[in-house]
């Protein structure tokens, strides 16, 4: 298999680790070498390797019953999320990275998400959106968020898996036969394999449950990884009450976000589903592939599986797609961005610190950045997320925080990549704009006129066709 999973390779062919940060990952089910034996089947060649006729049983026998477990376990769909589950975890105990949180930890918890709520009400005109304050530990984490991975992985490997199939020659399809559904269920332990590695290596990092822009817990929930945070105060010169804090705050905003504007957390989730959708496989490399198969030698399919040749290639569709996402996903970020630090201000010591750190953690590929690169094939510009609070910030004062707030009413207020480009530009609209006390209505005004417009055009051009045909 290629580093990345559902076939993405790395963006960067001189630094082939580059969005791949895990390491040691023979516990995800690999063999001596995970790079020539994905599944972990004793017996089973690598590339260039001779094959013993000696092993093909027991190879067929272990084959037979990984498969038989896979059915077995619940597998509906194009990722086996119960083997992704089990090695994740078996992973965080590997790492030691299953502490349970401590009751100190858990208090403390509580009273900085109880805190953070009081000062972001003077911060920002969305009520609170948390109901229930949670302490995790890595695998509470992988556990409670895994559904939503779910949702954001199955269109991907859904498309991947059809796309290549549709594009098989017939008389190949009818060739393959029964070998079409084991390569499924095989495709399905291989993705659940490497989501697997790619969720232990973020539950060991993620510090909330927002942290990578998307409502991944139960709504409404906050939840902090008190583990994790110790690990990411490490060498700053302040108190972990201070770390936990803003964190708590930055979890907090994100909740008011999600609950307070309703359309958004779909959107975001629709936008991975348009991207999946774009996928597309290069068929006259899959005609090419299909001839190489080898029924008779295993080996041949592992080569197909790992040859590179089912990567998926840059449609415009799913460029598009990617562009309303990153800026989407910039647009969150940079609101908490702008409301934590307004909230924080001076009662923290310590908040711009940390806020930086929290900057950089991004930039430098944190794990919001390593989970849609490694997971899903898609990766944030952390530059917009820095143009988006700018954007923000320059609309609370011009406008004050209410109308800034006021943007999300509507999914159309919205600004655009362009707007990120130019913030002087949407915020000097907003102002000209003479419904600002209801763009709702605004924008319901303007749909309206575009309909009696076309309307009117529609009358136009046929009283324009009953003319000629009377000339």
């Amino acid at each position: 298999m290629t580093n990345m999973p559902f076939g993405f390779s790395s963006q960067d062919p001189d630094d082939p680790d580059k969005g791949d940060s895990s390491q040691g990952r023979s516990e995800g089910g690999a063999g001596n070498n995970p790079g020539d034996n994905p599944f972990g089947f004793a017996g089973m060649p690598g590339p260039g390797g001779n094959f013993d006729i000696g092993q093909l049983g027991q190879m067929l026998t272990q084959l037979g019953q990984a498969l038989s477990h896979s059915g077995g376990s619940g597998q509906s769909g194009p990722v086996n999320y119960d083997l992704a589950k089990q090695l994740a975890v078996q992973q965080l105990h590997n790492n030691q990275r299953t502490e349970r949180p401590s009751q100190e930890q858990v208090k403390a918890i509580e009273d900085a998400v109880r805190l953070a709520e009081l000062w972001l009400d003077a911060s920002t005109s969305l009520p609170a959106g948390v109901r229930a304050v949670q302490t995790w530990s890595s695998v509470d984490w992988v556990e409670k968020t895994l559904p939503v991975w779910q949702r954001l992985c199955d269109p991907i490997a859904q498309r991947m898996s059809s796309a290549w199939l549709e594009a098989l020659p017939e008389e190949a399809k009818q060739a393959a036969g029964p070998l079409l559904n084991m390569l499924g269920q095989m495709g399905g332990m291989t993705f659940g394999s490497q989501l697997g590695s790619g969720l232990a290596q973020l539950g060991g990092e993620v510090l909330t449950s927002t942290e990578v822009g998307l409502p991944l817990g139960p709504s409404g929930t906050a939840a902090l990884l008190p583990a994790n945070i110790e690990k990411f105060v490490e060498g700053l010169d302040r108190p972990i009450s201070e770390a936990t804090l803003f964190l708590a705050a930055r979890e907090a905003a994100h909740h008011r976000l999600f609950g307070h504007v309703p359309w958004l957390a779909q959107r975001l989730l629709a936008t991975v589903e348009e991207y999946a959708r774009g996928i597309h496989i290069d068929t006259s490399a899959l005609e090419d592939l299909a001839g190489k198969i080898d029924p008779s030698n295993p080996a041949s399919m592992q080569e197909m599986m790992g040859s590179g040749m089912l990567e998926p290639k840059t449609t415009p569709e799913q460029q598009a797609a990617l562009t309303r996402l990153e800026t989407l996903l910039a647009l969150v970020e940079g609101w908490v961005d702008v409301v934590v630090a307004d909230a924080l201000g001076e009662r923290l010591p310590g908040a711009e610190a940390l806020g930086e750190l929290v900057r950089r953690r991004r930039a430098s590929g944190g794990p919001a950045e390593q989970t849609f690169a490694t997971l899903i094939g898609l990766e944030l510009r952390p530059r917009r997320m820095r143009d988006a609070a700018n954007l923000w910030r320059l609309m609370a004062e011009r406008h004050g925080t209410e109308a800034r707030d006021q943007v999300w009413d509507h999914p159309d207020l919205l600004p655009d990549s362009s707007d990120l480009d130019e913030p002087l530009d949407f915020a000097d609209r907003w102002g000209s704009n003479s419904d600002l006390d209801d763009p709702i209505a605004a924008i319901r005004r303007a749909e309206e006129a575009e309909k009696s417009e076309g309307d009117s055009s529609d009358d136009s051009d046929s009283d324009g066709s009953n003319g000629d045909a009377k000339s």
